[in-house]
């Protein structure tokens, strides 16, 4: 599962915050650590420790001294709101750029997407 071109850090990173976001891991829940993720992963231990510290910096996750690393609460809201801007950038916005280009309305936007909905 770790392959996809993105540094090993960042992946377990997402991995953990994938966890966050689907409930599987909930908030002031502890984190796995990272030997217990380098175990897993068959990475390096200060490899998954560098995901977890990422999380950390970026208040997603919390340390304990001397027990481990939890979840922040507040985490998954953070986490959806984040992410929802980073696929309104990566997707939204291109697409909403083509659709000009094409002449296309909101409106006939909308009625694409809700067609292409049916066909899932």
């Amino acid at each position: 599962m770790l392959a996809d071109g993105k540094p090993l850090f960042l992946q377990i990173a997402e991995m953990v915050e994938n966890s966050i976001i689907d409930g599987s891991l909930p908030e002031e829940a502890q984190a796995p650590s990272s030997n217990e993720l380098a175990a897993f992963h068959r990475i390096n231990p200060a490899t998954a420790a560098k995901g977890l510290n990422q999380l950390v910096s970026d208040g997603i996750l919390y340390k304990k001294r001397g027990i481990g690393m939890f979840v922040t609460a507040g985490a998954r809201g953070a986490l959806r709101l984040r992410r929802t801007e980073r696929f309104a950038q990566q997707y939204i916005d291109p697409l909403i750029a083509e659709a000009d280009k094409l002449g296309m309305g909101i409106d006939e936007l909308k009625t694409l997407l809700d067609q292409r909905e049916g066909t899932r």
